[in-house]
């Protein structure tokens, strides 16, 4: 099976590939067609609102779950891991969208899994991701046939022994996959805070913005405080809203809100001076509900140097 470049197959250990290929009647993915998937689908936006942080069990949703395949978005906080598992009879294939994951199988080295490469598999492939940064990852799945059971394993040595279970049968996945953490005090570093926000956003280059503001109506709010506006200058006819009261003013249901915020669809394009509160500023946007809130990569001085319209200090017309 050629694969394209950058993707990895694995097959699954030793059975046959075809016996997942068609099921009660429906034509199975092949692990390359998975593989397709997942990139496609983590490229797009519609999941990013969806995603959660769990600090006592790694978050999951199904969000995609279709005759030949399903989908899952996963969040993996620093510590988390699957444990020894199969898929049963079920192809799979993963991406990482942000973070970085590693994949620890019996008698094989270490596979680092960085974002974008999707890595792909056949039925009965066993095998343990883990998340051992100190960043929080997360992760697009895809299984065909739908993932309907999986397999525990205990690691002896250098193999695999099937956990104990008093029905001697394979886990249900609403029971999906458990958890193991190592210990970990909760906290995040405003490193992995920001992390956090950008994996949620599809943040605008300040061309982008420019063009989403002309063209869709997209509302362009400056965050800086007025003394940073004062020094740096302004952009003319960005809506002026200050870090402090942000959430108030788009809130649709705040008393408090502005004018405009009468719908959660608004696009809200925020920026600061270099792009990094904003990103924090937008994914609490997000949690309000505003799923398209996004913000503009290395903000104001980015939007300055690209050379587009400012009004400089002294001149606050705009």
């Amino acid at each position: 099976m050629q694969l394209a470049p950058g993707r990895k197959f694995v097959q699954g250990d030793g059975r046959e590939l075809v016996r997942a290929a068609i099921v009660s009647g429906v034509v199975s993915k092949t692990p390359e067609e998975l593989a397709d998937i997942v990139s496609v689908f983590a490229s797009s936006v519609g999941w990013i609102d969806k995603v959660r942080l769990r600090v006592e069990q790694r978050w999951y949703e199904r969000v995609h779950d279709g005759p030949d395949y399903d989908i899952w978005v996963i969040s993996w906080m620093p510590g988390q891991s699957t444990g020894f598992h199969d898929h049963g009879a079920s192809s799979g294939a993963f991406v990482v969208a942000a973070g970085i994951l590693e994949e620890h199988r019996p008698g094989e080295r270490t596979r680092v899994i960085n974002p974008g490469k999707p890595l792909a598999f056949g039925p009965d492939y066993a095998h343990d991701v883990r998340n051992v940064s100190l960043a929080p990852a997360v992760s697009v799945h895809a299984y065909s046939p739908p993932l309907g059971d999986m397999n525990e394993y205990e690691l002896d040595g250098a193999k695999l022994v099937p956990r104990d279970r008093a029905s001697g049968k394979a886990e249900p996945v609403n029971q999906e996959w458990r958890v193991q953490t190592s210990k970990w005090t909760g906290a995040l570093s405003i490193e992995q805070m920001l992390s956090v926000a950008r994996a949620r956003l599809q943040r605008l280059s300040p061309d982008e913005a420019y063009e989403a503001v002309a063209k869709t109506g997209s509302i362009l709010v400056d965050i800086r405080s007025e003394g940073q506006r004062a020094i740096e200058g302004t952009i003319p006819g960005a809506l002026i809203v200050e870090r402090n009261v942000l959430e108030w003013r788009f809130d649709p249901a705040s008393s408090a809100r502005l004018p405009i915020a009468t719908g959660y669809d608004l696009q809200v394009i925020v920026f600061c001076s270099e792009g990094y509160t904003s990103s924090l500023a937008a994914a609490a946007l997000q949690d309000l509900g505003l799923s398209r809130a996004t913000d503009v990569v290395d903000g104001f001085h980015a939007w300055r140097a690209s050379g587009l319209p400012i009004l400089p200090s002294g001149d606050m017309r705009g």
